[in-house]
C-alpha cells in the first residue's frame, strides 16, 4: 500500500460497515478508491469479478482502471468492473435480455435521436416541435426520479402538463418499436427490472459482493436506487463524495443522497478527508470561507501544508473586451517571469457565451488555446453517417438510423418518399423497416421510389444476416464499398484535401471498431456498436488531451481539473450567481460553483468582472459578485475598483437587486 494519511488509511481499511468518505477538493479520493480496491483484492482476497466501482466519466474510469492494473498487474485484475455508471447499466441490461422487452441488437439513442423521435411523437400528436428540447429535458426529469407515465399523468397540474405526460408515453413506446432505449433508460431499466423480478436482483447482490461509487454527490434518484438495490441489506459500500462539489442539480444530481445514506444506513460511518494535496494556503482559507455560507449535512475544512501564498487578486474591467485584455496580459507576464508552460493557465467562466471575447484575445497574441468541448470525433458528419449504418444492420428496427442513411448517398429516395413511408409505419405503428418490407407499402409509393426501396431493404436483409457471423470491421468496410462513400465524399466536399481528410476519419473509425471486444472476445458488429454508441455519448462533454494551450472552460467543465494558475472571469451580480438562480437552493449552487472554481487553482487565482456589459442591445452597469464580498478581504488584492466593499451593505444590495429582478420578472 503505497504511503497515505491516517484518514485516507482509514477509509481504505474500513470494509465492515457502509461508510461515506467525504472528500474535500484536491485531498486524494481517487487514491482512496483503487487502493481500496487493490486492498479488497490483495489483502482481503476478494474475486475482483465480485467488485464493482462506478463513476461518472469514461475518463475518470478508464484512468482508475490504468492505475489498479499498475497496482496489482493484469492478471490480478481479472473480471473487476470500473466504469461508468452508465456502463455498468449496458452490462446488466445485456445479461438480462431475457427478462427484458428489447432484442439483441437495440439500439442506445444519444441526445440527437432522442429530440428527432420527440419531434416525430410531437408531429403525429400535431404539436408544435418548437418545444421538442423542453419536452426531452422534462421526459429525462421524469426518467431519473423514476416517475412513470401513470404517475405523471396523476401529476399533471394544468393541460400542458398532461399533454407532456402522453408525449411521454408516446415517446417510450417507439422506443420499443424501435428496439432502442435512450441514454437514461440505461439507468431505468436495470432498476426497473430488480423492482419488477427478485431473483433478478438477488442474483446481482450476490455477485455483487462490494461496491465503490466516486462522485457520490453527483447521483440522482434512479442511480441511488440502483446502489441501494445492488448493495442490499448487507450495505458493502463506500461511496466518495463532496456536498460542496455538488454542482448539477439541473440535470438531477441530488446532494440531498447523502443525507438519505444516514436513514437508509444506520450504521454508515463518515470519514472526512481535509488535507488538499493541490492548492496553497490562502486559497484553500478563501474557498472554506465562502463555501462557509451554504448550509452543510457535514461540516469539513481544507488545509493544506504546501505554504500559505500570495494574496488573491481581483480585478475590476472597463467592459468585456478590457475584461479579456487585462487577463491575456496579465498571463503573458506570469509565463514569462514563472517560465510557465501554456497549459499551467485555465480561464474559467460561467457561461458559453463569454468565451468569443477570449478567443479574439488569444488570437491576437498568437496565444494557443482549446474551449473544452469544442470537437467530439462522433460529431464529424461522416462519423455519424457510418455510425448509423453500422446501428441499423444491427438493429434494422433503429428509425433514427433509417432516416439519416436512406438517402446518404443519394439513391433517389427523396424527401416525399420519406414522408409517404412515414405515414404508412405510422399507421401500422411500425418501424420503418418494417413498412419497407411490407408487400402493401408498394401500393402507397410511386413505382420508381417502391423499387428503390425494395432493394435497399433486400442489401439490409443481405449485410445484417452477414454481420452475425463476420467480424465488424470487415461489415463497415463493406458498408463503406456497399454505398459508395468514398465516391460520396470526393464528390460532395469543396476540395480533395477536405475529402482526403474525412477519409482519414473513417480510417480511424475502421482501426477503432477492429480493436473491439465484447466481454467474451466477440468481435461481431453488434458488441462493437453498442461499446462505440455508449463511448460517444460519454465522452461528448469529456476534453481531448490539451497539448500545451491555454484551456478556456466552463466553471462546470472544470470539475475535477487543477492548473497552477487560473482566472475566473465574469464575477458579477447576473453572471456568477447566475440571474436564473432567484431561490436560495439556486444560491447555495451558484456558490458551490464558484468554490469549485476556486479549489481549481494551485499557485494562484485572478478574478476579474466588468463594471458594464452588453445585455442584449442596452449596455448595463454590473456590480461585483455577491461571492467577492463574502471573502475574506484581508486575503484580497482588489485592482480598478474603489467603491465601498463593505460585506453587509453588498449583502443588502444584493436583496434589494433579486427583490428587483423578482417584480421585473412576474
Amino acid at each position: 500500500m503505497r504511503r497515505l494519511n491516517p484518514k485516507q488509511a482509514e477509509a481504505v481499511k474500513n470494509i465492515g460497515n457502509p461508510l461515506l468518505v467525504l472528500a474535500g477538493a484536491g485531498s486524494g479520493k481517487t487514491s482512496v478508491i483503487t487502493e481500496k480496491i487493490a486492498y479488497l483484492i490483495r489483502d482481503c482476497e476478494y474475486d475482483p469479478a465480485s467488485i464493482y466501482a462506478v463513476t461518472f466519466t469514461n475518463k475518470a474510469a478508464r484512468e482508475m482502471r490504468e492505475r489498479i492494473a499498475k497496482m496489482l498487474g493484469e492478471e490480478l485484475t481479472t473480471g473487476l468492473t470500473v466504469s461508468t455508471f452508465h456502463t455498468l447499466g449496458l452490462k446488466i441490461i445485456h445479461s438480462e435480455l431475457k427478462n427484458l422487452p428489447y432484442q439483441r441488437g437495440f439500439t442506445i439513442y444519444d441526445s440527437e435521436d432522442s429530440i428527432s423521435l420527440v419531434k416525430e411523437v410531437l408531429r403525429i400528436e400535431k404539436v408544435s416541435p418548437d418545444f421538442a428540447d423542453q419536452f426531452r429535458w422534462q421526459i429525462s426529469n421524469w426518467k431519473n426520479a423514476m416517475v412513470s407515465h401513470d404517475q405523471a399523468l396523476e401529476m399533471a397540474e394544468n393541460d400542458l402538463q398532461a399533454q407532456a405526460a402522453r408525449i411521454y408515453k408516446a415517446y417510450d413506446d417507439y422506443l420499443k418499436v424501435y428496439n432502442a432505449v435512450d441514454f437514461d433508460d440505461l439507468i431505468v431499466v436495470p432498476v426497473s427490472l430488480f423492482k419488477q423480478k427478485t431473483e433478478v436482483l438477488e442474483r446481482w447482490q450476490n455477485k455483487t459482493r462490494y461496491l465503490l461509487v466516486d462522485e457520490y454527490q453527483d447521483t440522482n434518484a434512479c442511480q441511488y436506487t440502483l446502489v441501494k438495490q445492488l448493495v442490499g441489506i448487507r450495505g458493502a459500500f463506500t461511496v466518495v463524495g463532496d456536498d460542496d462539489q455538488s454542482i448539477y442539480a439541473w440535470r438531477g444530481a441530488q446532494p440531498e443522497n447523502l443525507r438519505l445514506l444516514v436513514s437508509d444506513f444506520p450504521s454508515l460511518q463518515v470519514v472526512k478527508l481535509e488535507q488538499n494535496y493541490r492548492s496553497l494556503g490562502r486559497i484553500l482559507k478563501v474557498a472554506n470561507h465562502i463555501i462557509a455560507n451554504n448550509e452543510h449535512i457535514f461540516d469539513k475544512k481544507l488545509w493544506s501544508d504546501k505554504g500559505y501564498g500570495d494574496p488573491l487578486k481581483v480585478v475590476a474591467c472597463d467592459d468585456p473586451d478590457h475584461e479579456a485584455q487585462k487577463v491575456v496580459t496579465e498571463m503573458l507576464h506570469k509565463k514569462f517571469i514563472e517560465q510557465a508552460s501554456y497549459n499551467d493557465f485555465a480561464v474559467l467562466f460561467r457561461g458559453n457565451h463569454q468565451v468569443r471575447t477570449f478567443e479574439k484575445a488569444m488570437r491576437a497574441h498568437r496565444i494557443p488555446y482549446k474551449v473544452s468541448g469544442s470537437f467530439s470525433f462522433f460529431s464529424l458528419a461522416e462519423i455519424k453517417d457510418l455510425m448509423c449504418y453500422m446501428r441499423l444492420v444491427v438493429n434494422p428496427d433503429d428509425d433514427a438510423a433509417f432516416l439519416r442513411v436512406i438517402n446518404t448517398p443519394r439513391r433517389e429516395i427523396g424527401a416525399k418518399t420519406v414522408e409517404l413511408l412515414r405515414d404508412f409505419a405510422n399507421r401500422n405503428r411500425s418501424s420503418l423497416h418494417s413498412a419497407i418490407i411490407d408487400h402493401d407499402v408498394s401500393e402507397a409509393l410511386p413505382a420508381r421510389s417502391a423499387l428503390r426501396i425494395k432493394e435497399f431493404a433486400q442489401w439490409l436483409k443481405d449485410i445484417s444476416m452477414r454481420s452475425t457471423k463476420e467480424r465488424g470491421d470487415i461489415i463497415l468496410k463493406d458498408i463503406i464499398r456497399d454505398v459508395g462513400y468514398e465516391s460520396y465524399l470526393t464528390d460532395s466536399c469543396k476540395d480533395i484535401v477536405s475529402a482526403r481528410k474525412r477519409m482519414e476519419n473513417i480510417k480511424d473509425l475502421i482501426e477503432w471498431v477492429e480493436n473491439i471486444e465484447g466481454e467474451n472476445g466477440e468481435k461481431t458488429l453488434e458488441h462493437q456498436i453498442a461499446h462505440l454508441s455508449l463511448l460517444d455519448l460519454l465522452e461528448k462533454n469529456e476534453d481531448e488531451e490539451a497539448n500545451d494551450k491555454v484551456q478556456l472552460i466552463t466553471l462546470h467543465s472544470s470539475k475535477g481539473l487543477e492548473f497552477p494558475h487560473v482566472y475566473m472571469v465574469g464575477m458579477e451580480e447576473d453572471l456568477l450567481p447566475h440571474k436564473s438562480s432567484m431561490d436560495e437552493d439556486g444560491v447555495e449552487e451558484e456558490r458551490r460553483l464558484a468554490y469549485v472554481g476556486i479549489t481549481r487553482a494551485q499557485k494562484t487565482l485572478t478574478m476579474t468582472f466588468s463594471k458594464r456589459r452588453r445585455v442584449g442591445a442596452e449596455i448595463v452597469e454590473r456590480t461585483p459578485s455577491r461571492f467577492l464580498l463574502e471573502m475574506p478581504q484581508d486575503e484580497l488584492e482588489w485592482e480598478g475598483y474603489n467603491e465601498n466593499k463593505d460585506p453587509e451593505k453588498v449583502r443588502e444590495r444584493g436583496k434589494a437587486h433579486l427583490a428587483n429582478l423578482k417584480n421585473i420578472l412576474g
